[in-house]
């Protein structure tokens, strides 16, 4: 029989797990490839709205307010995208900007397709960047143009990034559907965008936005391109880009959003574009708050971190606007912290941390909680009772016991929904 050591205190692993913090990769070695910088742009006024957010201007700008909040001197989102095409959009746009110029710390930009009749949209907006839809792959350049063909496709961008640069705007280019595209079209392309903008200076420099657009990118460097996002950025810091220069803007249509965002960072990309609380076209976009908990966890924002807790007055907003988060969706959603089972109540009241992945009330501002069903017995009324009245009552207290036998009677009956606080208060009289 192989003996299990015994330690004379719980082994919590607090260096992974601390206290006060979320949860810290405990790097064995620290990935060469990391940039030395990281953060997030946000795109919720442009594919937030594009998949299916009905932002009015109001809305757009209260947004605008709440991200502030959220990133305050954190650094933790840099820019804000958003669309030219009507005249509510532009006027949010105008709204950010002012925001900005008086200090705001998301820097407006604008999204706009890559021709020549959109550059001239934004010629006299005030913006200092605009994101360009460069469609990338064969899927694309084939069928959106006539006669169509990659050359096509390629010239029409890059007359749009020459109007662009003489416009005095930074362009950065929206590579869509990379995961599907050719490093054939793409090397070339890059390579054509860096000559033309060599003579223009730093300030104008390109950056190019790797787009996982249908969710097909894979995190391993072991598959081949296109669709190892790994390799797609070593490629990229092959042509001479840097970190900096480099933003990725994936898609969840296969479920690796944030695992691919992490690749992405790790291979030597430094911005990850997304929405927070993942609002976006079809399955959504990247959840920025989940990929900042990660960039925390890396070891990014030590000095200043954002301000988790502001992000509930946007699940508000959100609801307000009949456009809610699911109810389990991670970190916000109603019931995100909120256990149902006995066994799980029962560890909540002995060890708290025992079903806690980190100081949820702490760094989300939200409680954990406990609905009552016919799983959660005793435990689970104890706990509301301490969480609601501070009191902690023994198992064969009479009230609690009364309130029990309400509860297995509803549910004996054929209820099948959960009991709240609510309905158990009057039950349990501590007067």
């Amino acid at each position: 029989m192989h003996i299990i050591p015994e330690p004379t205190e719980p082994e919590y692993f607090l260096t992974s797990f601390p206290r006060d913090a979320f949860p810290t990769y405990d790097w064995t070695e620290r990935p060469a490839t990391l940039p030395d910088d990281a953060w997030t742009t946000e795109t919720t006024h442009r594919d937030g709205q594009q998949g299916g957010l009905p932002l009015s201007t109001e809305q757009s700008l209260k947004i605008y307010d709440i991200l502030c909040r959220f990133t305050a001197d954190s650094r933790a989102i840099r820019q804000a995208e958003f669309f030219v095409y009507r005249a509510s959009d532009r006027a949010a746009l105008e709204g950010a900007l002012e925001r900005y110029h008086s200090g705001a710390p998301i820097e407006p930009t604008t999204w706009i397709r890559a021709t020549a009749k959109d550059v001239v949209l934004i010629q006299s907006l005030g913006i200092r960047e605009t994101g360009m839809l460069a469609s990338a792959s064969d899927y694309h350049t084939f069928h959106k143009f006539k006669p169509g063909g990659r050359n096509q496709a390629a010239q029409t961008y890059l007359d749009a990034v020459k109007m662009t640069l003489d416009a005095g705007i930074r362009p950065r280019l929206h590579l869509e559907d990379a995961t599907r595209a050719s490093m054939d079209f793409l090397r070339p392309f890059i390579q054509n965008v860096q000559e033309i903008s060599a003579s223009y200076g730093p300030e104008l420099r390109p950056k190019f936005r790797v787009c996982d657009t249908m969710g097909l990118g894979l995190p391993f460097e072991e598959v081949a391109l296109p669709r190892s996002i790994p390799r797609i950025f070593q490629e990229m810091h092959k042509l001479g880009l840097q970190s900096s220069d480099l933003e990725f803007h994936p898609h969840n249509d296969t479920w690796l959003v944030v695992a691919n965002c992490l690749a992405a960072v790790r291979a030597g990309c430094s911005v990850i574009n997304g929405t927070s609380l993942g609002k976006g076209e079809r399955t959504g976009n990247a959840p920025l708050e989940a990929v900042l908990l990660h960039l925390i966890g890396m070891g990014y924002y030590r000095e200043k971190q954002p301000q988790f807790p502001a992000l509930n007055e946007l699940v508000r907003l959100y609801d307000e606007m009949n456009e809610p988060i699911p109810p389990k969706y991670p970190l916000y959603g109603r019931d995100a912290h909120r256990t149902r089972a006995g066994v799980h109540a029962d560890g909540l009241n002995k060890f708290w941390w025992m079903y806690a992945p980190f100081n949820v009330p702490e760094l989300l501002d939200r409680p954990l909680e406990v609905s009552l069903t016919k799983e959660s017995g005793l435990a689970g009324l104890i706990f509301l009772v301490r969480q609601h009245t501070g009191r902690e009552l023994p198992k064969d207290d009479t009230q609690l016991q009364k309130a029990y036998a309400w509860l297995l009677q509803e549910f004996d009956a054929g209820r099948q929904t959960s009991v709240e606080w609510e309905e158990i208060a009057p039950i349990i009289d501590l007067a």
